[in-house]
């Protein structure tokens, strides 16, 4: 039996182009030997001390509540619900457009089966040294100048690499999600590869 390949996602719910990267992880599992784990970043942090337009930075100061909310989660019900969270939470915002309010939060903890009293955590700063420290996992190998989906994974060797992104949308289906990560990891592990970049032409595509 192939032994499958931990494959880790850091994410932040803001962020429509890491919910389009997670549901193409999601594809790959389906089609390659691995098991997707998600994990909480945070553009709030990330942020921290910037000069930021102030329509952004209003969104920054609401981006403290969900991410808390998935750091309680996963401390009182593990990464596996967790991922579900993440799910729950990224079809509200992103497919549903719900505003980032405690209703929302709610929402996506009942869909998930879990206690709603879990909504008071974004309001808590009890869940910030963990978020820190989650955050700081996921960005330590990439740097602090990008920002989510950050993606850990084994590389040609056995060796972790690290990246940020792909950016892409509408998240490949079935083979060609897996072909896509292929390519991916290729690039990646190649020693002393560091950027591929192009302008965007399209917004993100939730299909």
């Amino acid at each position: 039996m192939t032994e499958r390949a931990a494959v880790d996602m850091w994410f932040d719910p803001l962020c429509p182009w890491a919910w389009i990267t997670s549901r193409w992880l999601l594809e790959v599992e389906k089609v390659r030997d691995l098991d997707i784990h998600f994990h909480v970043m945070s553009l709030s942090v990330l942020n921290e001390g910037r000069d930021l337009p102030a329509e952004y930075q209003d969104l920054m100061t609401k981006g403290w509540g969900p991410v808390r909310v998935c750091i309680a989660v996963e401390q009182a019900h593990g990464a596996e619900t967790l991922g579900k969270l993440y799910t729950a939470m990224g079809t509200r915002i992103h497919l549903g457009k719900e505003p980032l309010t405690r209703e929302m939060l709610v929402g996506a903890l009942t869909d998930v089966g879990l206690d709603p009293v879990l909504a008071d955590a974004a309001e808590s700063t009890a869940y910030d040294e963990a978020l820190r420290a989650s955050h700081e996992a996921g960005m330590r190998p990439v740097g602090t100048d990008v920002g989510t989906p950050v993606i850990h994974a084994p590389g040609p060797d056995g060796d972790k690499i690290a990246f940020f992104g792909p950016v892409i949308t509408p998240a490949p289906k079935g083979e060609a999600a897996g072909k896509l990560w292929d390519g991916v990891l290729l690039v990646a592990g190649t020693p002393g590869f560091y950027e591929l970049k192009r302008t965007r032409e399209l917004g993100p595509i939730f299909d």
